[in-house]
């Protein structure tokens, strides 16, 4: 079982928990309007640091991003004895875009923006000694961090964790939502009949965990969390599902392990975009929730992204805490087709329970369950990985089973002759970029190995990838989209691919895979990290498969892809 001892949010709002909890009961918003801002041509309303507040949080020889992480975890380790340097604490962050405010500023030092080369930098200040992990899964990867630490520290591979998320906003990710019209030009309604958009946002969330005995946790009257779910629409790249069939998979599985009346709310995801709120009430309507008070906390703190699903847990546990479950400010007027019992002011609450939801781009949905109650999880029984075909790829050599391949063409052209000659159903793939044109093609040839037919809806089988680079090659794309002539715009569908996950929603979407996907980014190849991530898939019982393993490409003609299909 896992403990929650400690927690930070720094936020517009405020530098601690209590600071920003407070602002958020009396109903304080930091969205405020913007005008010019990164020679933007059009207004927009974000919940950004002033410069006053900057200058507070930056360390010296630290980007502001990794200065803002290292402030939120030195805040909430501070509240513990715990001795950071301590072998026995796994460190994860969650971010979607790190360093990539800088990217304009120094576009030819490309790991200077990495997220790994942020975590290994945040990790080194801190004096922490394991390797970081990365989660970048879009804007579930907040809560998605949450369930890898609490399925790590149930699989015993520490004893202590360390989760924040942190992201910044900046022109090239302002400019990428307004690629995608996704931005309001005022502040965000979430749910309400009016909504138009969302607001983007700044912060850092820093939860401490602990691993507990079941005899321990019948006394804890502290926070704990329950198992959480990661599911995926395979519906579409930026559009949620109409159906939700992932955002309701993802609530069915944590109704398994509670009862639906110790439920006292739902924090939803909320962004205030029309067919996230819509997907998400379909979703607690269809798992029988539409009774239940559903809140959401953008209003107060814009779309913090990477930070969003653990802000919005410290948040929404603060308020537990208070008996209050907080109200959605911007709600007036329902604006969705069913009938959620959205909380349009601060009410009060008598159950410590209660459910975080979030969705994002890739098709990726997640829901966890926190309580102060006790969880009555099932023992997780040893998993032992094995791994039943392997396609190995680089810019000149293939690899099937061990069986090495003739390779005339090289880097990219590599990757179309490999498609023309083994796939070529799928035009799609033109459109990928090179991140995902190498996943596509390496899980194609997997596939093929396999003997696996094609359009089975399965749930399953899960999607695990890892690289150092991240999405790299689309962020210096997207970059040169944005330094048009005038009149030129930004393309969506470049931005979109900024995000690294985004192929394993287009393995998603091609096999119709409803389990579980996820994208880590490490410092480097780490077999046994990876082996030990990879098992945690398996920890959501109906996963018996994954297809899992390295693809980096940190540029169209260089790249490198090792992926098994694992099972148990």
């Amino acid at each position: 079982m896992i403990k929650i001892l400690a927690d930070n949010v720094i936020s517009p709002l405020g530098f601690d928990t209590r600071q920003n909890y407070q602002a958020v009961k009396h109903g304080s918003s930091a969205v405020c309007r913007y005008e010019n801002l990164w020679d933007m041509d059009e207004p927009f309303c974000a919940a950004l640091f002033t410069e006053d507040k900057k200058a507070k949080i930056k360390i010296e020889r630290l980007t502001l991003f990794e200065s803002l992480a290292v402030k939120s975890i030195t805040d909430a380790i501070s509240q513990t004895e715990i001795d950071i340097t301590s072998n026995k604490i796994l460190f994860i962050l969650s971010t979607t875009k790190a360093n990539i405010n800088l990217a304009e500023q120094q576009p030819e030092d490309d790991f200077l923006f990495s997220p790994a080369e942020a975590a290994k930098h945040i990790a080194e200040h801190l004096h922490l000694a394991n390797q970081p992990i990365v989660v970048c899964n879009a804007c579930i990867s907040g809560l998605a961090a949450l369930i890898l630490a609490q399925r790590m520290l149930e699989n015993q591979a520490a004893e202590y964790a360390i989760v924040c998320g942190a992201d910044l906003q900046s022109r090239f990710t302002v400019q990428g939502f307004h690629s995608l019209l996704a931005l309001s030009q005022n502040p965000c309604r979430p749910f309400d009949i009016d909504r138009i958009g969302l607001n983007l946002g700044e912060a850092a969330a820093t939860l401490i965990l602990k691993r507990i005995e079941k005899e321990e946790a019948a006394a804890e009257k502290s926070w704990k969390l329950g198992l959480g779910s990661v599911k995926n629409d395979a519906f579409h790249i930026s559009t949620p599902s109409k159906q939700a069939d992932g955002a309701s998979e993802a609530l069915s599985h944590i109704t398994k392990y509670c009862d639906i009346n110790d439920i006292g709310f739902i924090n939803a995801h909320g962004t205030a975009t029309l067919f996230n709120d819509q997907m998400e009430a379909v979703a607690i309507k269809a798992n029988g929730m539409d009774s239940i008070p559903v809140n959401a906390l953008k209003g107060y703190f814009g779309h913090t992204m990477g930070a969003a699903g653990i802000l919005e847990t410290i948040i929404s546990m603060a308020a537990a805490d208070d008996t209050t479950i907080l109200a959605t400010k911007g709600f007036n007027e329902l604006g969705v087709s069913e009938e959620i019992n959205v909380v349009r002011d601060n009410a009060p609450l008598n159950k410590p329970t209660f459910i975080k939801m979030i969705s994002g781009f890739g098709g990726g949905n997640a829901a966890m369950l926190a309580t102060k109650s006790i969880i009555h999880n099932n023992p997780t029984p040893e998993i032992n990985l094995k791994a039943s075909h392997r396609v190995k790829i680089t810019e000149n050599t293939l690899e099937i089973d061990g069986n090495t391949v003739d390779c005339v063409e090289k880097g990219g052209a590599l990757l179309t002759k490999l498609y023309k000659q083994h796939i070529n159903d799928y035009p799609k793939f033109y459109k990928m970029d090179p991140l995902a044109k190498l996943g596509f093609i390496a899980t194609e040839l997997l596939l093929k190995a396999e003997g696996n037919s094609k359009g089975i809806n399965s749930h399953d089988r899960a999607v695990v990838f890892f690289n150092h680079s991240s999405s790299i090659a689309a962020d210096r794309k997207f970059i040169g989209s944005m330094n048009q002539p005038d009149g030129c715009f930004p393309s969506p569908a470049v931005f979109v691919y900024t995000l690294p996950n985004i192929v394993t929603g287009e393995i998603a979407i091609r096999n119709n895979y409803h389990g579980e996907t996820a994208f880590y980014i490490l410092d480097k190849q780490d077999n046994e990290i990876m082996q030990k991530i990879i098992k945690t898939a398996f920890m959501d019982k109906e996963i018996k498969s994954a297809i899992a393993g390295w693809i980096d490409c940190p540029d169209a003609d260089h790249f490198t892809a090792d992926i098994a299909i694992y099972d148990i």
